[in-house]
């Protein structure tokens, strides 16, 4: 039997430290070995009680949630969850700071209501917990250069092949905020395809993700709208609760089937969407993510003769669906993150000196 997964809550409201605590302890897999108040005491505790996964808080008096996160990850880096009301605009920017500055994932802070909310909130907090906990942790990510992998010669040549690269689209889980931003971040904003994205992340924190991925780069950034045709230049996500797709048109529309591969939005959904309008002229990302949605989407975009492209593992901070779709054979290049920007740049045609 192995051992439960050792949490670390820092938090400096009792109540939401008591609520966290109560949904953690009903799994048997998971154990709060501490309570912090803010993140001097975090600090102090840490050495002593070695926890695999550390909840925090955002604001907090003495050290708020952003200085802890770079202090734990400049000095005994390990899984951070960021747990934050998702509803106040003006802490859009701090939340997707801490993730850049090498917090793991974002979650809503519980809050007493109905039954049914909470069992869910249970559910989806322990599993977040449960991804974390396998989860390796670098000092702010730095990776060493790596080398870009070809895992299938006969359709890396596809990829090689000039064409009009009309959509870009890429699907990311887990760490997927982070890695995004270092793609888009490397942009100008002419940029001369449209970007369609499709983000698993918790509730109510979609729009704040825009947002600061608009502020921060120079292409614009924005929720996909129904009857909107996708624009040079433009990043269009996924909205929270539907799949994005393309009408016959071209156009945005939105639909509320059921969840493909456990996941509402579905990166599938939207890339088998985007290789039967662009065919050809698509090219489908996936970053860093658990589980295996997605998968089946390159297979699409690959069939129609589409560029793949996937993170490799060790940028990846869950190389979950990458992987599924490596293992389809329908990826043409593994590239590490940083990495990735170049390749794009110079498919529609520009040239970083």
């Amino acid at each position: 039997m192995t051992n439960p997964t050792s949490v670390l809550l820092v938090e400096d409201s009792p109540v939401a430290l008591e609520i966290l605590e109560r949904l953690l302890s009903s799994s048997p897999d998971i154990k709060v070995v501490g309570k912090a108040r803010n993140g001097k005491e975090a600090l102090d505790l840490i050495p002593k009680l070695q926890p695999k996964v550390i909840c925090t808080d955002l604001h907090m008096k003495g050290m708020d949630g952003l200085e802890f996160t770079k202090h734990v990850m400049a000095n005994d880096p390990r899984p951070i969850l960021v747990v934050s009301t998702s509803v106040q605009k003006e802490d859009t920017h701090t939340i997707f700071e801490l993730l850049q500055a090498g917090a793991v994932d974002v979650f809503p802070k519980p809050s007493t209501g109905l039954a049914s909310d909470y069992e869910q909130v249970k559910r989806d907090l322990i599993g977040k917990i449960k991804i974390l906990s396998g989860v390796t942790v670098f000092t702010k990510r730095q990776q060493p250069s790596v080398k870009a992998v070809e895992v299938n010669p006969s359709m890396s040549a596809i990829a090689n092949v000039t064409r009009s690269l009309r959509v870009i689209t890429i699907g990311a889980s887990t760490g997927g905020p982070q890695a995004i931003h270092k793609i888009l971040a490397q942009f100008p904003a002419e940029f001369p395809v449209p970007i369609i994205c499709t983000q698993h992340i918790s509730q109510g924190f979609l729009q704040g993700l825009v947002d600061w991925l608009d502020s921060e780069c120079k292409v614009k950034v924005k929720v996909a709208q129904v009857g909107e045709s996708p624009l040079p230049g433009t990043v269009y996500f996924a909205p929270d609760n539907s799949h994005l797709e393309l009408d016959a048109q071209g156009k945005f529309i939105y639909s509320s089937a059921l969840p493909v591969d456990g996941h509402c939005p579905s990166v599938t959904v939207t890339f088998k969407s985007v290789a039967k309008f662009y065919g050809r002229s698509a090219a489908g990302i996936l970053l860093t993510g658990m589980g295996r949605d997605g998968a089946e989407g390159m297979r699409a975009i690959a069939q129609v003769g589409g560029m793949t492209f996937a993170q490799d593992e060790k940028t990846c901070i869950v190389f979950g669906m990458p992987k599924e779709a490596i293992a389809l054979n329908v990826v043409q290049q593994v590239l590490p993150i940083q990495e990735i920007a170049p390749l794009l740049l110079r498919k529609v045609g520009i040239n970083r000196i």
